[in-house]
This record gives C-alpha cells, structure tokens and sequence, in this order.
C-alpha cells in the first residue's frame, strides 16, 4: 500500500508516466417496447420490462498527472484482453518517448506479466514487460486505484440508461473520455501515507516482541 501511495505522490515525468488501469463488467439491455415519448405535463414512459442482450467489459486507463484517460470495450475479460489492452497502451503515441510506464492494477491474478506470454510470442511478450513497473492495489483496496473513481463518474455521466450494443458503450465511452481530456480534467488526490498509517492501521503487520 506505501509503495502505490509513494507511486502517487511522483512528479509528472512524460518519460515514466503513470497510469491507472481498471475494467468493469457492463450489461447490455434493450428496451423491450418503445419507450412514450415526454410531453408537456407527463414525463418520458419507459416500460420496466427489458431484454438483455449479454454484456462487455470497459477498460479505463487514467494518467492523472497527465489528465489524460482512455476507454476501451470488450466482449470479455480475460488474461489474453488483459494483455491485449496493455499492448495498446505500450504502444499509445502519447506514450513513444516513455522509458517505462508505471501500471497500477488491481490485484488479480490475470494482472502479471505472465498474462503477455500467454497472449503473445515471447519476444513480444519481453518487450511488452521491459515498458512496464507493475504496481498493484492491497487486498480489499481496489478504491486506491484511481481508474476506479473515474469508472464510476463515467457510468453516471454516460450510461444512466439501458444501453443494447457494445458498439453503443465504446461511442460513448470515446465521446466521455474525449471531453474529459479536452477538458482537462484531473484528479485531486488527497489520501496519503500519513493518512493511511493512521485510518488503515489495522492492515499493517503486527510486530511482537
């Protein structure tokens, strides 16, 4: 936990950038009648019946420092996505002069580096990884990741209401992720390791003597 909390607390360095990682499942759901239009005095009809359609996985990379996101979909997530999206990243235009990139992920066991042998020949597989510094999120401390907060202002924002195709997901996700960036929105990071030393006390190892 210091170590991720110490990664935050870097200075912006376009030669080793850090960036946040988070995917979430999304259910796709279709209306199952057209919903009545509004009109004065009545609000839109929407019928609670609906169809689902099966669901997709949306990945968010967020570089705070750089207020910079991207958001990608899938139709799962597996080891093999996993790796894919990390290759994507390596190879963001946006990131051609980084030495290493510093990845924060949640702690899950597709989340390592022997993910990119599965997907990808060896040689790619070790050029992938020389880019990269795993970093990953403790136990029960996926909220310290700060993709995490970006998910969900995002599904606020975007995908309050029942959404049919993954095709649908990724155009709003671009669109959200694209005003975002042109925006300029950052994330004002407040919890440190102070702060953790002394609210998350109960997670450090106890020493007797």
């Amino acid at each position: 936990m210091e170590q991720l909390l110490e990664v935050y607390r870097r200075p912006y360095d376009r030669r080793r950038p850090v960036v946040c990682r988070d995917e979430q499942p999304l259910q796709l759901i279709a209306e199952s009648r057209l919903p009545l239009a509004m009109v004065p005095g009545r609000a839109q009809g929407i019928d609670y019946e609906y169809v689902r359609e099966g669901s997709c996985t949306v990945w968010m990379f967020v570089e705070a420092l750089g207020c910079w996101r991207d958001v990608r979909t899938t139709a799962r997530r597996t080891a093999v996505d996993w790796a894919e999206q990390v290759r994507q990243l390596v190879d963001q235009p946006r990131f051609a002069e980084a030495e290493t990139i510093t990845l924060v992920c949640d702690n899950l066991n597709t989340h390592d580096y022997g993910s990119l042998y599965v997907a990808f020949p060896p040689e790619e597989a070790l050029r992938l990884a020389g880019k990269l510094q795993l970093v990953f999120t403790p136990k029960h401390g996926s909220w310290l990741n700060m993709a995490e907060p970006e998910l969900s202002v995002m599904r606020r924002q975007s995908f309050s209401d029942r959404i049919a195709s993954r095709e649908r997901v990724a155009s709003r996700a671009k669109a959200w992720a694209e005003d975002r960036n042109e925006r300029q929105t950052g994330i004002d990071w407040q919890f440190r390791t102070e702060d953790a030393r002394i609210k998350l006390k109960r997670l450090y190892p106890q020493i007797k003597m």
